[in-house]
């Protein structure tokens, strides 16, 4: 049997991702004397990557495969239209697999199908990846590309909005309208993307020595329900006088049953969310938004993506808040 990078990794007593970055020689993650043992052991157990087979495979292909979560948002169809349109002008197809909601076994699987495949490139949409499905994506030799996904790394490429502008823009907006004490709904504060909307909504209000409470950030994962269910929390006479959804779903599930409370919005509380799809003004009040380049992320996302010369650059895409009626 062929020994793949998980055996080296048991047998060194090191992550997949640490074998990975060795033999990439990619440095700075690792001592020599760890270096050294990584690379004795992949000789002794017969490890060996045909790196100049798969660069030829994938400089051939005509695919690039996106893999996307399946959390239950709308953000990623300006995503999508703008891959696929970069795509066809390079006369490119794409196909797409879905990797669940933080499922390494599912992130695993849509990997592995694209790197048997030998796609051309790889883009990852929305999905912070363990560090052993890194390690397999980086040990691919595929290009790759996180969208809408920032790593609190400066050595993954990736194209994304400042998640800590996103929170201190948003917070600082309701402040500038008067508002003191301010929710913060929908929020997964176990990622790096809500740790730093979290950051810069609690810069925001220390700026002006406004106080937190615990008990107004409720955490989710960006979806209906979680904005419905922290609604719920806040109760009929909320203490908060302002919301900022997590996402447009969590702020209109905020909506939903803040009317089904008879609160009036904005004259008894405001609410703004983060995204700025079409689903913002759709609903009643149209909501504020803090609205993000997603369409920009698709299209420059996978130019660079093509870029062989800038393929571990880094992007943010602009951000912009829109006034409408719930605030």
């Amino acid at each position: 049997m062929v020994a793949t990078i998980k055996d080296v990794a048991e047998a060194a007593g090191v992550s997949a991702a640490t074998v990975s970055r060795v033999l990439a020689k990619k440095k700075g993650f690792y001592s020599e004397s760890t270096a050294h043992r990584v690379r004795k052991i992949a000789t002794s157990l017969g490890y060996e990557k045909n790196t100049s087979a798969v660069e030829l495979v994938t400089q051939k292909s005509q695919v690039i495969g996106v893999i996307i979560s399946s959390t239950r948002t709308n953000f990623s169809e300006k995503i999508i239209d703008g891959i696929q349109d970069e795509a066809i002008k390079h006369n490119l197809s794409v196909i797409m697999l879905y990797a669940g909601q933080n499922n390494p076994e599912l992130q695993e699987r849509a990997l592995r199908t694209l790197i048997e495949r030998a796609v051309k490139g790889i883009l990852v949409v929305a999905i912070q990846l363990t560090d052993e499905n890194l390690a397999l994506l980086q040990g691919a030799q595929i290009p790759y590309r996180f969208l809408s996904t920032a790593y609190n790394s400066d050595r993954l490429p990736s194209i994304a909005s400042n998640d800590y502008q996103i929170g201190y823009q948003a917070t600082r907006y309701l402040i500038k309208r008067g508002h003191r004490k301010i929710g913060l709904v929908a929020m997964d504060t176990t990622d790096y993307i809500g740790q730093q909307r979290v950051a810069g909504y609690q810069a925001a209000m220390s700026e002006v020595k406004l106080p937190t409470n615990d008990e107004w950030i409720k955490v989710g994962m960006y979806t209906y329900e979680d904005g419905v269910r922290a609604m719920k929390s806040f109760g009929q006479q909320p203490d908060v006088t302002a919301i900022i959804g997590a996402s447009d779903l969590a702020a209109i599930g905020v909506l939903n049953q803040a009317v089904q409370f008879h609160i009036k919005v904005p004259d008894q509380l405001a609410i703004i969310s983060i995204d700025g799809t079409y689903l913002a003004e759709i609903v009643r009040p149209q909501l504020t938004t803090v609205t993000q380049g997603f369409y920009d992320m698709g299209t420059l996302g996978t130019r660079m993506l093509l870029d062989q010369e800038n393929r571990t650059t880094s992007q943010f895409t602009p951000i912009k808040i829109e006034t409408r009626q719930s605030t």
